[in-house]
């Protein structure tokens, strides 16, 4: 009997855990599959990052690393600095988990928005993240040194306990000043 798309989507289920640097290998092979592959001190750059500034996980089944996520806390802001899943395990769904657990923590710190670059060619990411709610909000021209192509910067609004925050850049009340007057505040 065939599996559902429900089941094959994270049949088995990954266990999402921290990365370290004993993960750096599969993450390494999983890398290298891409145009401008993170080299390890890169990695291990970000790893060093101070808790609290930068995290990381990988996703993994059956004990073999098949994706990771990385991130930095910036403001009220996080920023998916890469993202990736293995050639054999994509079209799962881990992509769309690795990045909801990230949504998840980042609200539980008071994050209101989530941004990242994407290139411009890569259609089955931006497809995802537009399934997220991501919107396309600015172009960064020729910002991949290996070939020069542009970048799209993609914006998420993330949801709170109390419903969406605000849009960027729209106007909310602020609380009262000291003198009792209500001004505007832009988030």
């Amino acid at each position: 009997m065939p599996k559902s798309a429900a089941t094959k989507m994270l049949d088995p289920a990954p266990i999402l855990r921290r990365m370290t640097a004993l993960d750096l290998e599969p993450v390494l092979e999983i890398e290298a599959g891409f145009t401008a592959p993170w080299s390890r001190e890169m990695f291990l750059q970000e790893l060093r990052q101070e808790e609290g500034t930068a995290a990381s996980l990988v996703a993994e089944i059956g004990g073999r690393v098949v994706g990771y996520i990385l991130w930095w806390f910036v403001a009220d802001e996080v920023h998916i600095v890469n993202l990736a899943v293995h050639v054999g395990s994509r079209r799962r769904g881990l992509a769309r988990r690795l990045l909801d657990e990230v949504f998840r923590r980042a609200r539980t710190r008071g994050m209101a928005i989530a941004t990242l670059e994407v290139r411009f060619h890569n259609t089955a990411a931006i497809q995802l993240y537009e399934g997220l709610d991501f919107r396309k909000v600015a172009i960064r021209k020729a910002y991949y040194a290996d070939n020069g192509e542009d970048a799209l910067v993609m914006l998420k609004v993330l949801e709170t306990q109390a419903g969406p925050a605000s849009e960027p850049g729209s106007a909310v009340s602020a609380p009262p000043a000291p003198d009792g007057s209500r001004g505007e505040a832009i988030i």
